[in-house]
């Protein structure tokens, strides 16, 4: 139950608290006195989309705050309990709406996220604005009131979750199905290209050896004269090195007993003749294994271009793309390719495997969606019944009223009957329905891929993900009339008393402590309104209940009543709110809305009869 409301720099309110209390309260005033400004903050802190238009202009943000108490075993109080937040303090929600579009939400003081907000007060309060009169209009809406009314939420859910996981899978199934022949080519391509790549046998970092050796063949003549002129000056002729380091040596060891020092240098030069003897056999041995076989060059130059034409091939940006990639990218796509093969190979096996899932999902989503249907169809007898008790209550003594269950029937069955399920409970589902004469109730509809029409249909009837039905509400106001959508017949008077009769009925299955009524009074007057206020009444002896009206007759049954006006402060609007606690202020408000800016005597003595 809201207990106080506080608005502050909102559109044209400056500073306003409001405190509610059980049973009907009424908020009266003039038109663009700010009276649905309040029912927008109440909306905002239930979860509303925020805007920086609302801020009040001059002002840098608005500040909205309410107070509910929580019943100890509601739904929001487990709600609350699970997010950490004690019920039994009650639930105080602040929202600040800034210019810059930053805009915070606090829950009992704690700062939270919009989505936390819009669970807490999920079923905390309810709101019937002119926006929800036509969006009873919208048949799409229907299937939702009947899903609260039947409470089958759940049973949609569960229903929806199955769909969202049978839907990519039956599209896949079609895919592969569809390209299985593309599939096929594009893996004897590949097999192809890696028998290509696997007969090249190329090593790692062959084409770095190669390279190396290319040049070697290239430069083999230049290299070997090197070698031999070094054998030749170092070893063979007549002066070599290792002639003269001899010829020294013999002079230093001459004169080594003299001196010690000549001693360890002859010693030394005796070491440097020793390693040039063993480089003359390096370079003998490296002489004799120079290739200088013109075909070697060849061999290796081919080697090299097949390594070569292979990398550009398979590692390069594109068809005929000059670009070439390493070794190791190159053996990367080859393993991209075999893995490639591997996925695709067993397609067929894939595509097997798949459809029997899909199949288990189709029978299971099937069976909710039949069970879910018989639950909604009972429902909506019900419903239906309900709901014109409460029209003639309503003044709308001989409307008929029908909530119609039907489904899609795809293209090759028999659209003029329902096909006949037997379910376990050994009831036929669904009864046969007596369709209106000027409106076609059973949607045809053509499927070109008969994998998704069969997986997604139950006995020919389309699946979606809200099951297999569509509702809509029809009305025939006037006796010998058939029913007819709402859309095409329902007056603005008719279609509030409709909004009210549903909230009546949907009351008793609803768990919101609160239920706010704007614009409710639209299009009607007279002794048709004295019965919405009597049923706005009875509705608050359960609920608390808050609405706003321009009619005295609806008025006057309110437990409290708030006057809301304009007043011009410092040449600036303000909305300002006044609680009428008097018997003679409700009256004085009463005269003002049955005899505007004129009130007489007259006036004032019927508004005092009406108020008694």
């Amino acid at each position: 139950m809201l207990i106080e409301l506080a608005i502050k720099n909102f559109a044209i309110i400056d500073d306003i608290k409001i405190s509610f209390s059980k049973g009907l309260s009424i908020l009266t005033g003039e038109t663009g006195a700010g009276k649905s400004i309040i029912i927008e903050a109440v909306n905002l802190l239930l979860g509303g989309r925020a805007s920086a238009d609302l801020v009040r202009s001059g002002e840098k943000h608005a500040e909205l705050e309410a107070l509910f108490l929580i019943e100890p075993n509601s739904a929001p109080a487990r709600i609350m309990k699970e997010y950490d937040f004690n019920p039994l303090e009650g639930l105080k929600i602040r929202r600040i709406i800034s210019l810059n579009g930053r805009h915070k939400i606090f829950i009992n003081s704690q700062k939270s996220t919009i989505q936390t907000l819009k669970l807490v007060t999920e079923n905390l309060a309810s709101i019937s604005s002119q926006h929800a009169h036509q969006g009873l209009l919208n048949e799409e809406n229907h299937l939702d009131i009947i899903d609260t009314f039947a409470g089958t939420w759940a049973d949609r859910k569960e229903i929806q979750t199955i769909y969202n996981e049978l839907v990519p899978l039956v599209k896949e199934i079609s895919s592969l199905k569809s390209n299985i022949d593309k599939i096929k080519e594009e893996n004897e391509l590949l097999r192809f290209q890696i028998d290509e790549i696997e007969k090249a046998d190329i090593k790692p970092q062959e084409d770095e050896t190669l390279e190396m050796e290319k040049n070697r063949l290239k430069n083999g003549s230049q290299i070997y004269s090197i070698i031999q002129s070094g054998m030749n000056d170092i070893y063979s002729k007549d002066g070599s090195v290792l002639e003269k380091l001899g010829s020294i040596k013999a002079d230093f060891e001459k004169y080594s007993q003299i001196d010690k020092g000549l001693g360890r240098s002859a010693q030394t030069l005796s070491r440097a003749m020793v390693e040039l003897e063993d480089l003359t056999d390096e370079l003998r041995k490296m002489s004799d294994n120079i290739d200088l076989d013109p075909d070697s060059l060849e061999h290796t130059q081919a080697r090299l271009d097949l390594i070569q034409r292979l990398k550009r091939k398979y590692g390069g940006i594109g068809i005929g793309s000059t670009s070439v990639c390493s070794l190791d990218e190159l053996f990367k796509r080859l393993k991209s390719m075999k893995e490639t093969i591997a996925e695709t190979d067993n397609i067929a096996e894939r595509i097997e495997k798949m459809e029997k899932q899909a199949s288990l999902l189709s029978a299971k989503i099937g069976e909710k969606a039949i069970m879910l249907s018989k639950k909604r169809s009972d429902a909506a007898t019900k419903l239906a019944h309900l709901a014109e008790n409460e029209l003639r209550e309503l003044e709308m003594v001989n409307t008929k009223f029908d909530v119609l269950v039907d489904q899609t029937i795809i293209a090759g069955k028999n659209a003029n009957s329902y096909p006949q399920i037997e379910l376990s409970s050994g009831s036929i589902y669904p009864p046969q329905l007596e369709l209106c004469s000027d409106t076609t109730h059973i949607q045809i509809e053509l499927s070109s891929d008969k994998t998704i029409s069969n997986l997604l249909s139950v006995h020919g009837m389309k699946i979606y993900p809200t099951g297999i039905d569509r509702v809509s509400f029809l009305m025939a106001p006037n006796l010998g009339e058939p029913p007819k959508p709402l859309n095409r017949i329902a007056s603005g008077g008719e279609l509030s008393r409709v909004v009210l009769a549903l909230k009546a009925v949907l009351s008793a299955n609803e768990s919101q402590g609160t239920l706010v009524f704007d614009e409710v009074d639209a299009g009607i007057g007279g002794r048709t309104s004295d019965k919405v206020g009597i049923k706005l009444k009875k509705l608050s002896e359960k609920y608390q209940v808050i609405c706003i009206t321009h009619l005295a007759q609806i008025a006057k049954h309110g437990t409290t009543h708030y006057k809301i006006e304009k007043k011009v402060v410092n040449n600036r609007t303000s909305t300002v709110i006044t609680p009428l606690l008097g018997h003679e202020e409700r009256i004085g408000e009463l005269a003002r809305m049955m005899g505007g800016s004129s009130i007489s005597q007259a006036t004032l003595d019927h508004a005092a009869e009406m108020l008694s």
